[in-house]
């Protein structure tokens, strides 16, 4: 399912008109209004009505509905937002394999779905399992803070300030099972809201690493988010490069571009990347 590529996916709570204002006239290529985690249960019917009464709108960022998972009491009142046509799809928390892409494409047929992958103990065991349910799968991402709280974990760094051994396990699962589904693998939250080039250099190394994106919890993110998911003028130049080259001798296994030896794999990775401008 074709949705363009978001770099930065901002979190806002459902039941705060001021912050989904704030949220809508920011730059977020995607707005995730959250009727889960950042909603008290009986501030959820009050979160729907709010988020029911919002002008229509045509253009602008991406919206995503963030609806409680699939075995809770208020799933199905979410789904009933869906009504709305400027959403663009949901996002699924606590998703635990593609079994329950399939159980919400039944009910609710092809509308994009942004699965959370990692927020269970289950679920690092079916991340290969979303290949197989990509239809309305259009992203990925991973999530520490509801695992390491289901695991019983004090810390999710080391002394080093490093994650812990689980959770990079978690997030290079989640990208590999993203890139296997062909859905966009989203990096996961950056929780220190001040540390800017923290979250700076976080952002740059998922981006290396082959993330497309990365989710955000505070406006002030987004910017920062933008910067390091959006190529430098060299990568593109390079990009377009490479993709010349073997247009010009697509026969050649192995190509000479500015002095860099290249082959099939390096056409890939630029066309992917030129495949994000679009």
């Amino acid at each position: 399912m074709s949705v363009k590529p978001a770099r930065s996916w901002l979190f806002v709570p459902a039941d705060s008109e001021k912050k989904i204002d704030k949220a809508v006239a920011g730059d977020a290529d995607a707005i995730i209004f959250d009727l889960e985690d950042s909603v008290a249960p009986g501030r959820k019917q009050v979160a729907r009505e709010i988020l029911g009464n919002i002008s229509q709108r045509d253009g602008g960022p991406q919206w995503w509905l963030r609806i409680n998972p699939i075995d809770s009491d208020h799933h199905r009142r979410d789904l009933k937002l869906l009504a709305r046509h400027d959403l663009t799809g949901i996002v699924l928390p606590k998703a635990e394999s593609g079994q329950d892409i399939t159980h919400i494409q039944h009910s609710i047929g092809d509308i994009p779905i942004h699965a959370i992958v990692t927020e269970t103990p289950a679920s690092l065991f079916g991340l290969l399992s979303y290949r197989d349910a990509a239809s309305p799968l259009t992203a990925m991402s991973w999530g520490a803070e509801d695992l390491s709280a289901a695991l019983g974990a004090t810390s999710k760094r080391g002394p080093d300030g490093e994650l812990a051994f689980t959770y990079k396990l978690a997030r290079s699962l989640c990208l590999a099972g993203a890139v296997a589904a062909g859905a966009q693998p989203v990096d996961g939250v950056y929780t220190e809201i001040r540390d800017l080039d923290g979250l700076a250099a976080e952002a740059k190394a998922a981006a290396a690493e082959g993330f497309t994106g990365k989710l955000a919890i505070h406006p002030a993110q987004v910017a920062v988010i933008n910067d390091a998911f959006t190529p430098s003028e060299s990568q593109i130049a390079h990009a377009k490069a490479v993709v010349d080259a073997f247009k010009a001798d697509p026969n050649a296994g192995v190509l000479d571009v500015a002095g860099k030896m290249v082959d099939r794999p390096h056409l890939i990775q630029a066309m992917s990347l030129l495949e994000r401008l679009r």
